[in-house]
């Protein structure tokens, strides 16, 4: 270390060293004063002391600061209240753009387009998560960032509104659809939108209830936060559909008080969801057909007349509950939950594309002799499954109700001059007063997988094994116009 002070003691212009060390100058000068340079031991203890970023910290001013450390990221910038980067993380998505709050918060996906939103409503069965075997798509599958995930509330308490997004722990119904929608895009090489998800319930014992309680209320917060986290995000929000799932927990005592309650709930969501500038909903429902061991009720009952009388709302059955196998609790199983999930999608990803979808299901029942038969709504020809895979039996799930001793259904078959059109053979002349005809509802209980309520009813469209089944239905025989 050397000095090398001014010859004649006096001030010198200029640049110049005082003081230097083998790693060169430690205290120097120009023209505006003294430079110091420190270590960087003092650096780190000044700037604790101040609260300051020690040396190579990059300060909150440096995008990289909030990217968690040990993600596999990379060209990490900043736009506005958001840092992009791109990284390879966990999930189906592969390598992709995602992005996370400049103040803190959840990684998300980069997604492109609207946010789009699938909300729920319904019983305690509606509140249903299952733990993700494996990562699918947990940046892309997001829920409001209130640290409760898919599953709402339950009713317990008021939600709260949220601009942020945050991770699913649990994969409810809609979380399942949302990844079996993003698993088809990706294989078709489409975009990865962000879906929200969220499902609210209460303790509702009829559906007029549900439409005024608390999940109601929370279903509303539900859609306003998905609005906000879209303005927050720079995009607008796209609500796909509401699920509908309440029926079992419904006592009313009759088919039509059902039908209206259920009427009056889509009612009250349209409204207020309309308020926030959402679009009239699609809702979208599972024709429950009960369990092992309760086969009847006026809810179940009162499905089929909701089916085609829902008012001017925008109601479909996506399928029967019979082709969903269930545990002996009354839950689905994995596999039922899979099933379930993909028929969702397939009936949301038609109806998106302006398609219809429609289960079939009977409409008229007309006694001729010994035949009854029964008028359906299809979109394509009806056929009697002969593999029967939910063990509906040889008369397909039909039973006729009301009907003497010795009468009964001999065979079924689709009517050979009306592909849409289902014949009963009956043993004797059908005489249609007080008869009636069922399919896949009121049978008897009995074990599993597949509830008892089931039939072999269905139209010709295929999708990876999975088929549009037929509704249940209890319907009325009246005498044909041939008779």
């Amino acid at each position: 270390m050397t000095d090398t002070p001014p010859t004649d003691g006096k001030a010198v212009a200029g640049e110049g060293v005082i003081l230097r060390a083998e790693n060169g100058a430690v205290i120097g000068y120009d023209e505006t004063g003294l430079i110091l340079r420190l270590s960087d031991r003092v650096v780190a203890d000044l700037a604790a002391r101040l609260a300051l970023p020690a040396a190579g910290d990059p300060g909150t001013d440096d995008p990289g600061a909030v990217v968690p450390p040990d993600l596999d990221a990379w060209d990490i910038r900043r736009r506005g209240d958001w840092v992009h980067f791109m990284a390879h993380l966990p999930g189906r998505q592969g390598i992709r753009g995602y992005r996370i709050p400049a103040d803190g918060g959840a990684v998300i996906a980069d997604g492109r387009g609207p946010l789009l939103g699938i909300l729920g409503i319904g019983g305690a069965r509606a509140a249903l998560g299952w733990p993700e075997a494996e990562p699918g798509f947990p940046f892309h599958i997001l829920a409001p960032a209130d640290d409760i995930g898919a599953v709402g509330v339950a009713g317990i308490e008021p939600a709260i509104p949220r601009d942020r997004l945050g991770p699913v722990r649990d994969m409810t119904h809609e979380a399942l659809v949302a990844r079996a929608l993003l698993d088809a895009r990706q294989k078709k090489g489409l975009s990865l939108p962000n879906i929200v998800v969220r499902v609210e319930t209460d303790e509702a014992t009829s559906a007029a209830a549900l439409a005024t309680g608390p999940a109601m209320q929370n279903l509303e917060v539900a859609a306003e936060s998905l609005c906000r986290t879209a303005r927050a995000l720079g995009t607008h929000a796209k609500l796909l559909a509401i699920t509908l799932d309440f029926a079992l927990e419904d006592t009313a005592d009759n088919p039509t008080a059902y039908r209206n309650g259920m009427i009056a709930l889509m009612e009250e969501a349209t409204r207020r969801l309309g308020r926030l500038g959402l679009a009239q909903p699609l809702f979208l429902a599972t024709f429950d057909c009960g369990t092992h061991r309760l086969t009847e009720s006026p809810a179940l009952e009162g499905q089929w007349e909701l089916s085609w009388n829902h008012a001017a709302h925008r109601l479909v059955h996506v399928a029967p509950g019979y082709m969903f196998a269930q545990d002996d609790t009354a839950r689905l199983t994995a596999e039922g939950r899979e099933a379930r999930a993909l028929v969702t999608a397939q009936a949301l990803t038609e109806l998106e594309a302006g398609r219809d979808w429609l289960c079939p299901r009977v409409m008229l029942a007309e006694a001729t002799g010994k035949v009854i038969r029964l008028t359906c709504e299809s979109l394509l020809p009806l056929t009697i499954d002969p593999a029967d895979p939910f063990g509906a039996g040889p008369a397909a799930g039909f039973r006729l109700v009301g009907a003497p001793e010795g009468q009964g259904i001999k065979r079924v078959e689709i009517d050979p001059d009306d592909a849409k059109s289902v014949l009963l053979h009956c043993c004797q002349t059908v005489d249609p007063a007080s008869l009636s005809v069922r399919y896949a509802y009121g049978a008897a209980p009995s074990g599993g997988p597949y509830p008892p309520n089931a039939g072999a009813l269905r139209d010709g469209w295929d999708r990876d094994g999975l088929h549009r089944w037929a509704l249940p239905v209890h319907i009325a025989v009246t005498r044909g116009a041939g008779r």
